[in-house]
């Protein structure tokens, strides 16, 4: 599948299953470092966004993120909302009057997504929060693309590259948000946000596939 319309609207109805299927693994791990509703929050999040999508259906790729941005603000409860919704809406923005993605744009997309999420949230690498998972999805993204890989093969290492950014928050300290409370307590739990992160990019991956 080309990354066009068609698959954007694929990755919004995979992105509401599989936040649903997380969400107790969501909430268990925000338990531990914040508030305990990042995944309560997450799915009704997405499952608004695939009725708003069902309901009218977007055009185009900037249309459908703008939606998915729109809706996240005002159904997300907490940080999450504001700071996907940033994401989803500068993305929208860079997918500005274009039908289809090739592996530069895609790297343009998540380049914007990240720009959001630390305008937003003033937070970089290393500080044990999303920004861990999109900020090396975005670099992935970029590799590929210089390396003159497709946009299939960029989405695919910038959701490998966001998994495994995930996966490095466990032994890190928490130094924003709340978690950053917690201190030293706050090592030895993946963060919340970075973990539905990856799981957002990686379902991007499976709407290659329809």
């Amino acid at each position: 599948m080309s990354l066009d319309t068609r698959w954007v609207l694929a990755w919004i109805t995979n992105s509401q299953q599989a936040i649903a299927d997380a969400r107790i693994e969501l909430i268990d791990l925000d338990r531990k470092i914040g508030d305990g509703d990042h995944g309560e929050n997450m799915d009704r999040g997405f499952t608004a966004v695939r009725k708003a999508v069902e309901k009218d259906e977007p055009a185009d790729i900037q249309t459908a993120l703008k939606l998915v941005a729109k809706t996240l603000m005002s159904t997300v409860g907490g940080a999450a909302g504001p700071l996907y919704g940033t994401a989803y809406l500068r993305a929208a923005k860079a997918a500005d009057g274009k039908a289809e993605l090739g592996a530069a744009e895609l790297a343009d997309l998540f380049e914007a997504a990240l720009g959001g999420i630390q305008a937003r949230g003033k937070a970089v690498e290393g500080e044990k929060t999303m920004v861990d998972a999109w900020a090396p999805a975005a670099k992935a993204a970029r590799e590929a693309a210089d390396r003159g890989e497709s946009a299939a093969d960029a989405l695919r290492a910038a959701a490998a590259a966001g998994r495994e950014g995930a996966n490095a928050t466990e032994p890190m300290k928490a130094t924003k948000g709340r978690a950053s409370y917690l201190g030293e307590r706050s090592i030895g739990h993946l963060d919340p946000g970075a973990v539905s992160s990856a799981i957002l990019i990686e379902q991007a991956v499976e709407a290659l596939n329809g």
